[in-house]
């Protein structure tokens, strides 16, 4: 089976997705409102303070071990399993609410009082600096010495603002993704990987009246400041009796063993909500992150006055890309995070991943995920929405995953974690929009074709799917050379959606080029 990109398939798509929101309500949140499964054409705009714990020790889990084998993934996994449990529990107490949990960040968000005047601000941020201590507090006592699984060390982001929230998600994944400044730049401060403590944007400081900071980033509250807060807040709850719950709950609903079992390509295939620690996945795959790049300052832009095109363009792309790493090019969709896709994808057998196809694959999927970006943006200025000046970041690597989920049952999150995922999301994080970058490890095992195409720097920019394959098939790189060859000649690899044979492949050459 080749794995390919049409234009007219990925039109069709995109205009389909177009229909779903040519008519966009944007309400404001209030206490009477549910932010589960918000309809795809709706958003609300939430008043709120975000808050974002990041463990700064992940990595070093992860590197527990020279080789990166099955005993430090599953050492990883117990370790976000233990805190994401004490975390969830916390959150359960003070009345605030878990938006993600993406390995080693958790995302929070406090809402009441529901009102935009001042006082309602300020008791927000107050609650969420009392529960950062709490969290800070807690996690610094539930390692597990007998499982070598240490305590958590952890920084905390907030920042409280306007945002917008809108589905995140189909099929039994369905919460809400908050859009704008507050999250991400929350976000940004816990993950700054310095000095940990508690860390405010200058408008969530100004809210509880302290002096705005040159660089927020670098002042961490002081105890007597978080304790301010603490008096104010008046949390219903103590560290020492979260603890005492939360090992109480983990005697009575154990972990249980971490066993992996291999996924027989393609990873489309995997069953993610049917994952336990008892049932999980891992073996050698590609981890690939596609961020949206610009589109914080694009939602800051159209927040008040155009909502509703950041609703279209965030539903036609994110749609898009997941049809091309899903549809055509058979891998997985592990979540979206923000305007960001976390993605896997590999090739070969139940027993072997088959490294060079693997990375060739992953290659010409980047240079998908670009030509279906430019085009959704083509179609949604032609519809005369705004989207700014949008690009799309992309970055890979190959290693061992595990993929799982955590928690407990009836309340699991879903799980990818790896060097290799942490080393690819730095990747693209070092990418600028139109660029898309290789890690190393995948460089070393792709082909002497992808290894030309990425040069020394490992990077390139401007990757469609067209100039991807050509550039690999010109260079003698097997997959490219079948997937070219299957287009040439029509064959029912590249049968469109509606059962009707595609085009000869210098349409997609032309289509492609007329797309940019």
């Amino acid at each position: 089976m080749s794995k390919n990109w049409n234009h007219d398939r990925a039109l069709q798509h995109i205009n389909k997705k177009l229909n779903d929101v040519e008519s966009v309500t944007i309400k404001n949140y209030t206490r009477d409102m549910s932010l589960e499964s918000i309809p795809t054409n709706v958003a609300y705009r939430v008043d709120g303070v975000h808050l974002y714990a990041d463990i700064q020790n992940l990595t070093d889990m992860l590197n527990i071990t020279a080789v990166e084998g099955t005993d430090c993934h599953k050492r990883t996994l117990r370790f976000l399993d233990q805190h994401y449990r004490a975390v969830k529990r916390i959150l359960d107490r003070v009345d605030g609410r878990r938006v993600d949990f993406h390995s080693q960040r958790l995302h929070a968000l406090f809402t009441k009082p529901y009102n935009s005047e001042a006082s309602a601000e300020q008791k927000r941020v107050q609650r969420a600096v009392a529960t950062a201590q709490l969290i800070v507090d807690v996690l610094a006592e539930t390692g597990d010495d007998d499982q070598q699984i240490p305590a958590a060390k952890v920084r905390i982001g907030i920042d409280s603002g306007l945002a917008l929230a809108v589905n995140n998600g189909r099929n039994g994944y369905r919460e809400p993704l908050f859009l704008g400044d507050p999250a991400n730049h929350a976000a940004k401060l816990a993950s700054n990987n310095s000095t940990r403590g508690i860390y405010l944007t200058n408008a969530a400081r100004i809210a509880i009246d302290l002096d705005e900071k040159d660089f927020p980033e670098k002042s961490p509250l002081t105890k007597e400041e978080v304790k301010v807060c603490q008096d104010a807040a008046k949390l219903d709850v103590t560290a020492e009796e979260i603890i005492e719950e939360w090992r109480e709950d983990l005697s009575n609903n154990p972990i249980g063993n971490f066993q992996f079992s291999r996924q027989t390509p393609p990873l489309s295939d995997m069953d993610i909500l049917a994952l336990t620690p008892g049932n999980s996945k891992r073996q050698e795959m590609i981890s690939l992150y596609a961020d949206i790049d610009g589109f914080t300052s694009y939602v800051a832009d159209n927040i008040d006055e155009n909502a509703e095109d950041v609703v279209r363009t965030l539903h036609v792309l994110r749609a898009e890309m997941e049809r091309v790493v899903t549809s055509d090019f058979k891998g997985r969709r592990v979540r979206f995070i923000g305007d960001c896709i976390q993605a896997l994808t590999c090739d070969g057998t139940a027993q072997n991943t088959d490294e060079e196809k693997s990375v060739s694959d992953a290659t010409r999927l980047a240079g998908a995920l670009r030509s279906s970006f430019n085009l959704s943006i083509e179609r949604l200025k032609e519809s005369d929405y705004e989207t700014g000046s949008l690009g799309l970041a992309i970055g890979f690597d190959l290693g061992p995953i595990a993929v799982t989920r955590l928690g407990r049952k009836g309340d699991r999150v879903r799980c990818a974690i790896g060097r290799k995922v942490v080393e690819s999301e730095s990747r693209q994080c070092a990418c600028k929009g139109d660029e898309s970058a290789i890690g190393q490890a995948a460089y070393d095992a792709a082909s002497a074709a992808v290894q030309k195409l990425f040069g020394s720097r490992k990077k390139v920019a401007n990757l469609n799917y067209v100039e991807a394959t050509e550039a690999l098939a010109d260079d003698g790189d097997d997959s490219a050379k079948q997937a070219r060859a299957a287009a040439y000649t029509g064959t029912p690899s590249i049968i469109k959606s509606d059962e009707r044979v595609v085009e000869p492949y210098m349409a997609l050459v032309i289509g492609e080029r007329e797309s940019r």
